[in-house]
């Protein structure tokens, strides 16, 4: 007979204000006095993205599970301003340009999420911005980070986990209104960033874009979002204090930030694990969820027996 998959115990969506007028919209699975794990997601990128089957099989893993929306994104307070094709355009020729907000403050929205549940601490694992974001809270306030997980993200610097020429366009390119557009326009970018090792099908890639844009979609809030990317520091040194587990995880087939930034970030960070897939491009399918949920859950036993990394 079949073995019965254990129900995970899922909240409702839940509001956090975590200070300088920002509330976030956040989601839990698993119980919570299993050890936090908090998921911090990409560019543009509501909590939907972090798929529920994923946060179940990490819960099942003895994880107490949550997902948000970042500021700007979703649920999430969005933020008025209109952000200029000009300002982006020189925010990623490196010209200097003011910004709403950096990495920095989405950092501390995510230390006040934790503060909001009561939680001195969690193991962080996040995506490309979200990874960059991990990374800073890492470095800002090494203690409350139990371990720490780099998904196909970056360091900062330059030279390293760059854009393919191919996409900018794309990602500069304005979007026509409406639901329907929006769903066409998502599918066909994520079929240009997705991995070609594990296609999804356009049934789940178009299930997708309908529940983020029926979350609320802020095309401000994406450039906002896109200069705290272009505009951020390079981490590499200070990456070489964190002493927390650390695990990078990066896409042979990534076109949206090259695999130089995952081997980039795992050498400045002592005794960090790399592990690199092969057929993996800049997404999350489903046919991984199993290696990601593994590999996690190794890093945070690191992180549980007091380990650190070789530099400690």
């Amino acid at each position: 007979m079949p073995t019965e998959v254990p129900q995970v115990q899922t909240s409702d969506e839940l509001f956090s204000p975590v200070g300088r007028g920002i509330e976030l919209c956040y989601q839990t699975f698993g119980d919570p006095d299993d050890d936090p794990l908090l998921l911090v997601m990409d560019l543009g990128g509501p909590m939907n993205w972090w798929d529920p089957d994923l946060c179940r099989a990490l819960a099942r893993q003895g994880f107490y599970v949550i997902r948000y929306d970042n500021r700007d994104t979703g649920r999430s307070t969005v933020l008025d301003g209109r952000v200029s094709r000009a300002a982006l355009l020189r925010a990623f020729a490196g010209t200097r340009t003011r910004v709403p907000y950096s990495l920095a403050d989405l950092a501390d929205d995510a230390f006040g999420l934790l503060d909001h549940l009561g939680l001195e601490s969690a193991h962080v694992v996040g995506v490309s911005m979200g990874g960059m974001i991990a990374q800073t809270m890492a470095i800002a306030r090494a203690g409350r980070v139990r371990s720490l997980t780099s998904i196909m993200s970056t360091t900062g610097k330059r030279t390293v986990g760059w854009l393919h020429p191919s996409l900018l366009p794309a990602m500069l390119a304005g979007r026509k209104p409406g639901r329907a557009a929006y769903v066409r326009s998502s599918a066909e970018f994520w079929k240009m960033i997705g991995s070609p090792g594990y296609p999804q099908t356009t049934e789940q890639v178009e299930k997708r874009a309908a529940e983020t844009y029926d979350r609320g979609v802020s095309v401000n809030g994406v450039a906002r979002h896109m200069l705290a990317v272009v505009t951020q520091p390079n981490r590499g040194q200070r990456l070489r204090s964190v002493r927390v587990p650390t695990l990078v995880v990066h896409g042979l087939a990534d076109k949206m930030v090259h695999p130089s930034g995952g081997r980039a970030t795992a050498a400045a960070v002592p005794g960090a694990e790399l592990l690199l897939i092969d057929g993996m491009g800049h997404d999350l399918p489903p046919d991984l969820f199993e290696t990601f949920v593994a590999a996690i859950r190794r890093n945070a036993e690191r992180g549980e027996r007091g380990e650190r990394g070789s530099g400690a």
